[in-house]
């Protein structure tokens, strides 16, 4: 088993390229299945749930070709299977998104229940009613999920509203009803910056979206959509987790490939808790000045509040920082796995329902620890870059489903971390 070797108490200092957002890539992947012609995908990141997800659209009969510049292009003439199965389903949750786009483009589609991250209970039954709304007939049986559009094989344009804001939900009905005859209306839609992204290649695609960014969708259906070029935005939770990394070591580090209109909620919290934050057209400089950083309050909710996808790095901080820090969780009910582990590197974190208390230490030690989802991962990483002593992340898997490269961009920026095996 590989995992990461961290010696920690070097402070961070340099540049940093961010990669593309995996969370963007992988329902725009899954959106090429609704192209008449060749779609190119550009600034995919490279990481498992990529290669996975290009490995489904295989197995169906999508032709891939990968480019130089790593860009991907795919042809769907000669699809061939509307079956995305258990083996490669199971390690990514995101593989839900092909129930949307086979439904609409080819009126069938059988997807096994997904897996992933360990977070909290994450039901699909939003995406099922969504689809059973625009006319499907839909069933769960021995473990999958079994789609069929009405007669005729077109989904009917239908008014939807969402229970929560779901990202997947939105993502999977807004591609079904791209294809679907006459208007869809998506009420309570999820706003964070990739479903407007999917939402923008749809429309590069010839899908008629209106309210794009907005939590109301508005769809009128088409009859085809063509393939096109489509770059996918940066990742704004690497990009965070690098900025409160410099934080933490009291470093200066400059994300560079990256947009900081999509980070409002994490910069408002980094400049709070005493980071000088300087921002350019596509970079953003974080620098500390050598200080600790000042503990801040933190309340995730659906974009555009705080993302539930940074507060694991932040529990991190806060466990550093001056003074006590309250973090809340409204968006997984088992996102605090991550505090018994930074508990055994002497952080002081008292849980108590979704709420955790964190008194900043002036030191952590380093120690064993095991990541037990993406998230979490990232944080032991920042928790161990910070602490005094050796300390080894077990089970890294996690984290190359998410981070590109991660010990070699810290590398760069000055960390003692390094990949080991046994």
């Amino acid at each position: 088993m590989e995992k990461l070797r961290i010696v920690g108490g070097n402070r961070l200092q340099g540049e940093v390229r961010i990669s593309g957002a995996k969370n963007s890539a992988l329902p725009i992947l899954a959106a090429t299945l609704l192209a008449e012609g060749v779609m190119r995908v550009g600034n995919l990141p490279h990481l498992h749930d990529i290669t996975t997800m290009l490995e489904l659209l295989g197995c169906m009969g999508v032709e891939v070709a990968i480019n130089e510049d790593m860009s991907v292009e795919t042809d769907c003439r000669n699809v061939h299977s509307q079956v995305a199965p258990y083996d490669l389903v199971r390690t990514m949750r995101a593989s839900i998104l092909v129930l949307g786009p086979l439904l609409a483009r080819y009126g069938v589609a059988e997807v096994s229940l997904p897996g992933g991250c360990a977070i909290g209970s994450r039901p699909v039954d939003l995406h099922l009613r969504g689809m059973e709304a625009m006319g499907a007939q839909v069933e769960v049986l021995d473990g999958y999920i079994r789609a069929t559009a009405p007669e005729g094989g077109r989904l009917r344009g239908a008014h939807i509203f969402l229970d929560t804001p779901t990202v997947t939900g939105t993502e999977n009905i807004l591609m079904a009803a791209a294809l679907a005859d006459g208007r869809s209306v998506i009420e309570n839609a999820a706003r964070e910056p990739e479903v407007v992204d999917l939402a923008n290649c749809l429309v590069a695609m010839g899908a008629k979206i209106q309210g794009i960014g907005s939590d109301t969708l508005i769809v009128d259906g088409v009859e085809t959509l063509h393939g096109c070029h489509f770059h996918v935005l940066p990742d704004r939770i690497e990009t965070g987790t690098y900025l409160v990394a410099a934080a933490v070591t009291g470093g200066k580090v400059r994300c560079r490939d990256t947009d900081p209109a999509i980070m409002d909620a994490v910069l408002v919290k980094l400049r709070e808790a005493g980071a000088l934050i300087t921002t350019g057209p596509d970079w953003i400089e974080l620098d500390m000045t050598g200080r600790r950083p000042k503990a801040v309050n933190i309340r995730t909710a659906p974009h555009p509040a705080f993302p539930t996808d940074m507060q694991a790095q932040f529990v991190v901080l806060n466990a550093v920082a001056e003074g006590v820090g309250t973090v809340i969780e409204t968006i997984f009910e088992n996102r605090f796995m991550h505090a018994p582990e930074l508990v055994r590197m002497g952080a002081e974190i008292h849980v108590e329902g979704n709420t955790a208390i964190i008194t900043g230490k002036s030191r952590l030690n380093g120690a064993p620890v095991m990541a037990t989802d993406l998230r979490a991962s990232a944080s032991l990483v920042l928790a161990a870059l910070v602490a005094d002593g050796t300390t080894d992340v077990n089970r890294i898997y996690h984290i190359d489903r998410g981070y590109e490269c991660i010990e070699e961009k810290f590398q760069q920026l000055g960390a003692n971390i390094r990949r080991v095996t046994g």
